[in-house]
């Protein structure tokens, strides 16, 4: 058995950023990750890039510098997470991931296996864990920053689970010259449009909404996205949703009462619909879940839930959010929050509690 005093779940950029905090304050800890730090953004389509600047992103204080100036790309912040390790010497064990979580006595029991991949993503809808060699870790406090997106919005359609059909979006060169049934009206869905279509795809888009949202697409995709419907370069039919799909394509109906369906052919179909929280850690630690969202009930001022002992950072704090309000950049102070619980202390400013060394 292995024993820390506090034990972070989680190697995503706040539970790393939570990671730095402790070390430098001098806390004993351990990160626990199933799969490689920041293993959500891997599932991303490369080249994708962040909707919000590198100053917003940055953590521990560490700067995030890009090639261009631009918003960091997947592949620049996966780099950039692991020169934060580096430079704060973060022992983060990864392919660790934790399958059960409960309280005993004064602190906390983990149990982990071997895992191939991080939670979440195409490979987690296939991952059975072998339980066949487990390991325990103990600690006297729990950080759960396991993020948001651990498994795909289903919509529950006839034909969803067929071999051409994915809620996950991949290199556009792997479409090509095909034609893509999009369905989704967000910024994946959207991005995932004009990257199909400048690839070469014949691109249609169904929405469930009368027309696309400003308030949930990246301000620099909708005016794209709104030419490439005007000059016909991508079919757009609003008010649809998927009514059964087959591997020729699917049958779309009218969100509008009265009004006809549509019949789509496509060679690929991807529904980005969104994704939602994996909440079985928190059921078995025995947080309260409140709300459509499940939201886990936790103080602001802390981000310890109702169980002592166990506090959220990041995304995790937010359950399967509907409109994302809690992200990177919105969540840095959690790992001053924790840390000045941890100490006895409140934590009231937005001063950074660490610091890196000069060598």
């Amino acid at each position: 058995m292995r024993e820390h005093d506090t034990i972070i779940v989680g190697g995503g950029p706040i539970g790393l950023e939570v990671a730095a905090a402790l070390k430098s304050r001098g806390h004993d800890h351990a990160v626990l990750e199933a799969g490689a730090i920041g293993s959500t953004m891997q599932w991303w389509a490369p080249g994708t890039k962040f909707f919000s600047s590198p100053e917003r992103i940055a953590i521990a204080g560490v700067p995030l510098t890009t090639r261009d100036q631009d918003k960091a790309t997947r592949e620049e912040y996966l780099a950039y997470l692991r020169t934060v390790v580096g430079l704060h010497e973060i022992a983060v064990q990864t392919n660790t991931r934790v399958v059960e979580a409960r309280r005993e006595g004064d602190g906390f029991l983990l149990t982990t296996v071997r895992s191939t991949h991080g939670v979440g993503g195409p490979a987690e809808q296939t991952y059975k864990a072998d339980l066949t060699e487990t390991q325990t870790w103990r600690a006297k406090r729990l950080v759960l920053a396991i993020g948001d997106m651990q498994r795909p919005r289903l919509l529950g359609v006839p034909g969803e689970n067929l071999p051409h059909v994915s809620h996950y979006f991949d290199d556009p060169h792997r479409y090509f010259p095909s034609r893509v049934l999009i369905m989704g009206g967000k910024n994946s869905a959207a991005e995932a449009a004009i990257r199909c279509y400048r690839a070469g795809c014949q691109v249609t888009m169904s929405y469930r909404r009368p027309a696309l949202d400003p308030d949930r697409i990246k301000y620099w995709l909708l005016p794209e996205m709104e030419w490439l419907i005007k000059k016909g370069h991508i079919s757009f039919l609003p008010s649809t949703v998927p009514e059964s799909i087959d591997r020729h394509g699917a049958m779309l109906q009218s969100t509008i009462k009265g009004e006809p369906g549509a019949r789509v052919e496509a060679d690929h179909i991807l529904l980005l619909t969104g994704y939602e929280q994996d909440s079985t850690l928190y059921e078995q630690l025995g947080i309260d879940l409140v709300g459509s969202v499940r939201k886990p009930k936790f103080s602001l001022e802390t981000m310890e839930t109702n169980v002592p002992g166990v506090f959220v950072a990041g995304t995790g704090s937010a359950g399967s959010q509907e409109r994302a309000k809690v992200f990177i950049e919105t969540s840095h102070t959690h790992a001053h929050r924790i840390v000045a619980a941890i100490e006895g202390t409140k934590f009231e400013g937005e001063t950074p509690i660490f610091e890196l060394e000069e060598n």
